[in-house]
């Protein structure tokens, strides 16, 4: 079991999935505003970042997982002009701000939502070109688990593309993101949202996610034949890709 799995949003002993779906139920109204908010609009940047790192494998259909309200996925759309992706999530509260998004946009016939859990994808073998994630690898419970997903339902040759939040290897600003992430995300975070535990929980999971080369070997032992990573921001965000 990996550090991250270990951590869960809120007290009791139901499971990470459940209490991962009920944080983002709560949360979903205010989840867009706080994203931009409190990565002060890096977070576009860096979905802008991964967007083009997938257009280089000119994939004709694509996979999002734990979509949220379908920031990404609406992205792809518009940029790699497909006729359909498919976005998925645990949180119907998350999928519903994405599907109003959809309509908003006139997207709502080309990306998909529906409720998944990641951990036992309904897909068939190799049905997608590439599969997505951006900002919610950490909250998996079962991380093994859902890449020998992700890698099951790519095709041969096929791309994994994640987007994760980390921590900077840098020892100065290494301390400020820790003050910033244990002080001011919880507390802004819980003024804005509601939630007294979401901005809490998502810092922890960031310290403890397996980064950067920890990560790629990740990967590589769950059966993709390439990966890498590269540092984003001071190494705030790390960028993967995966080769199936």
């Amino acid at each position: 079991m990996y550090a991250q799995e270990k951590i869960k949003p809120y007290e009791g002993n139901a499971h990470k999935r459940e209490q991962v779906e009920q944080l983002f139920d709560n949360i979903a109204p205010t989840y867009d505003a706080l994203n931009h908010t409190l990565s002060f609009g890096f977070d576009c940047l860096w979905r802008r970042k991964a967007i083009r790192a997938l257009t280089t494998y000119n994939p004709c259909t694509v996979l999002d997982i734990a979509t949220g309200t379908g920031d990404f996925a609406l992205a792809v759309a518009r940029k790699l002009k497909l006729r359909q992706v498919v976005a998925v999530d645990i949180s119907e509260g998350m999928m519903r701000v994405g599907r109003e998004k959809a309509t908003r946009e006139g997207l709502h016939d080309i990306v998909r939502f529906q409720k998944e859990d990641c951990s036992q994808l309904s897909f068939p073998d190799n049905s997608f070109d590439a599969v997505t994630v951006t900002f919610g690898v950490r909250n998996f419970e079962h991380l093994d688990d859902c890449l020998c997903e992700m890698h099951r339902v790519l095709n041969e040759g096929g791309h994994l593309i994640l987007l994760e939040l980390s921590y900077p290897h840098n020892k100065l600003w290494r301390a400020l993101f820790s003050i910033y992430s244990k002080v001011v995300m919880p507390i802004v975070g819980r003024l804005i949202s509601g939630d007294n535990s979401a901005y809490t929980y998502l810092p922890q999971t960031m310290k403890a996610f397996p980064q950067g080369e920890v990560m790629r070997d990740i990967l590589l032992k769950n059966g993709f034949a390439q990966a890498s990573f590269r540092r984003l921001t001071m190494g705030i965000c790390t960028l993967y890709i995966a080769e199936k």
